[in-house]
């Protein structure tokens, strides 16, 4: 059952499995996160922070999700999470300077 529609990155996906009691889709689950889970929870926990701290009106919690389970390099990798709209060079750089940063 659906009881909330807020995206979710990675690490906090992971902090509800471990709640659920073990099955086979569980445990399909926890290979899928530890095949693309780029960060450790602190690490996402601070990136998300920093990213909000930032207070950019273009960045929205999709957006702040995809780029902790990403981790953009470049302003290019930046800009396919970025479809709907465009960032300027700074707010490029401030969002990069941030997940580079963070490594």
């Amino acid at each position: 059952m659906i009881h909330d529609r807020t995206p979710l990155n990675l690490n906090e996906v992971k902090e509800i499995v471990d709640n659920v009691p073990e099955s086979d889709k569980k445990e399909q689950i926890e290979i899928y996160l530890k095949k693309f889970m780029k960060t450790k929870p602190e690490q996402a926990k601070k990136i998300k922070e920093d990213l909000e701290a930032l207070d950019l009106l273009k960045l929205k919690r999709e957006h702040v999700v995809k780029i902790i389970d990403l981790l953009p390099a470049d302003a290019s990798d930046l800009n396919k999470i970025f479809t709907d709209i465009s960032l300027n060079e700074d707010e490029t750089n401030k969002i990069l300077g941030i997940v580079k940063n963070s490594k």
